[in-house]
């Protein structure tokens, strides 16, 4: 088997698992999150944090080992429009892996806390928009392949 093929499917398995994780997270943020599935989400987040690094190792391992050269990459401006949503896919994913944290401490002081629905909606918010990017890097991908960009 090829390093290309076996980074190519890292990357897309990678990417899609983080898309599901994303998913997921939007589903257990809801109105009356406490206790147990608090505790649940933060454990996706940290998933989602090691899974989107996974993402970027195998993209640059494709940039860098793949069949395709780095210069047709790094000259190609759907490329960096792709590049440029993942980052802000990254920067949404900021507020709520804070808020995560934060909701913990009193957690951990009462077992009862129950995080106040305006914060929830914020935090989905957050993650509502983090999917709308996600659903636009297929889109340059797809460009990509078929010679935009260059």
């Amino acid at each position: 088997m090829d390093i290309d093929l076996l980074l190519t499917m890292a990357h897309h398995l990678s990417v899609f698992t983080l898309v599901g994780i994303v998913a997921a997270e939007f589903a257990l943020l809801r109105p009356g999150l406490g206790g147990a599935r608090l505790q649940q989400l933060a454990r996706i987040d940290r998933a989602y944090g090691l899974v989107a690094l996974l993402v970027v190792i195998a993209g640059v391992g494709r940039l860098f080992w793949g069949r395709t050269e780095a210069g047709n990459y790094l000259g190609n401006h759907v490329f960096w429009g792709k590049m440029g949503l993942f980052v802000i896919v990254g920067l949404l994913s900021i507020q709520p892996t804070m808020a995560l944290l934060a909701w913990s401490k009193p957690l951990k002081a009462d077992a009862g806390f129950v995080v106040p629905e305006a914060a929830v909606r914020t935090s989905r918010r957050f993650i509502h928009l983090q999917l709308g990017g996600l659903a636009l890097i297929p889109l340059f991908a797809a460009a990509m392949a078929r010679g935009y960009g260059a």
